[in-house]
């Protein structure tokens, strides 16, 4: 075999190597910001796929003859490993967000909205500040790093083209969803009862006392309340999303270790 028709024997296994990183770089934390230049998470994902490829089985390196209409498939396989993946560890990075707009609005906060440039849309800024600090323990607990090593493992598990609908991640994706939920629940909590206790208490204010201002007052105080709330519970609030993030990124490795 010539040394071009050994290159060329390789294109299609590296093409879908690369589509397997490129579906981490659509969901992922982070890798998916639309902050990171196009340009440079394709350039990325080449360079890792060239890291990688040269290390892969020989089952992943060979594809045999294919059509169009068999690649097209593979293609959307491919990705949808390395998709799934990210969006099993986005998921808590994600409800972080809504624990934040929970907060905001409770506290009044819901008329600041800035533009989030990691999710390309308006936030509030309670919520975007929670989403930085999810993020920022993702990276900070190696969480990139964890799905680049099990996504590379996949590929001793199942050869490109070889994922199956049998193989979905119902069961992790559940459990994602439910731990974050409650997250998302337990970190916005002490906003939540100490403006609805300022609430109770301003509600008997302006009855008992109705030449007070209580809109004036009330919204300063939720506001400051809310933000008391939240600084005392910083700590606890890291905690659980270390460990949410820990849960999350575990689940992933599962997966991609079974598949």
């Amino acid at each position: 075999m010539t040394g071009l028709a050994l290159i060329l024997a390789h294109v299609l296994p590296f093409g879908l190597v690369v589509a397997r990183l490129a579906g981490l770089f659509i969901a992922a934390p982070l890798l998916s910001s639309v902050g990171v230049p196009m340009r440079a998470k394709a350039l990325l994902v080449l360079a890792l796929a060239a890291a990688i490829y040269p290390v892969l089985p020989a089952s992943a390196q060979t594809v045999g003859d294919l059509s169009l209409m068999d690649l097209v498939p593979m293609v959307i396989g491919e990705m949808m490993v390395g998709g799934t993946m990210g969006a099993l560890a986005a998921v808590p990075v994600l409800l972080m967000d809504s624990a934040g707009v929970i907060g905001g609005q409770m506290m009044g906060m819901g008329l600041a909205r800035v533009y989030n440039p990691e999710m390309d849309s308006d936030a509030d800024v309670l919520g975007q500040l929670l989403f930085l600090l999810a993020g920022g323990a993702f990276v900070a607990m190696g969480g990139i790093e964890q799905l680049f090593l099990a996504l590379t493992g996949t590929f001793h598990h199942i050869a490109p083209g070889g994922l199956s609908i049998s193989q979905a991640p119902l069961a992790a994706l559940v459990a994602v969803l439910g731990s974050g939920c409650e997250l998302a629940i337990r970190v916005s909590m002490p906003i939540m009862g100490a403006v609805m206790l300022l609430v109770v208490v301003f509600g008997a204010i302006g009855k008992t006392m109705p030449q007070i201002n209580i809109m004036t007052v009330g919204f300063t105080a939720k506001v400051l309340a809310g933000l008391a709330m939240m600084a005392m519970g910083t700590a606890a609030a890291g905690s659980a999303i270390g460990d949410a993030m820990h849960e999350a990124v575990r689940n992933v490795c599962v997966w991609a270790a079974g598949l």
